[in-house]
């Protein structure tokens, strides 16, 4: 799929795989919960930013591992994102 840097897409969760060796944490705790109580009322407003995995039709998630978490736990099943080249 080609950049979709000005407007999101909304993509399957199943097709999203964590960027290995993020540096941020994605904790199961109460600021979690908050945020997947807000996820299922109002839905994700910021858009994750992924980026194309080679010969497949995946992507890796560059920025919004905690979104993305939130919203398989919530039982989300797309989630909206922008497309970034790969470098």
């Amino acid at each position: 799929m080609k950049n979709t840097r000005n407007k999101p897409v909304n993509l399957p969760v199943e097709k999203l795989r964590p960027f290995e060796g993020h540096p941020f944490k994605v904790k199961d705790d109460d600021e979690m919960n908050a945020l997947i109580e807000s996820v299922q009322t109002v839905g994700i407003l910021s858009p994750l930013i992924v980026r194309p995995i080679e010969n497949t039709d995946e992507y890796e998630v560059i920025s919004g591992h905690r979104r993305l978490h939130v919203a398989r736990k919530a039982g989300t099943e797309q989630v909206p994102a922008f497309i970034v080249a790969s470098a």
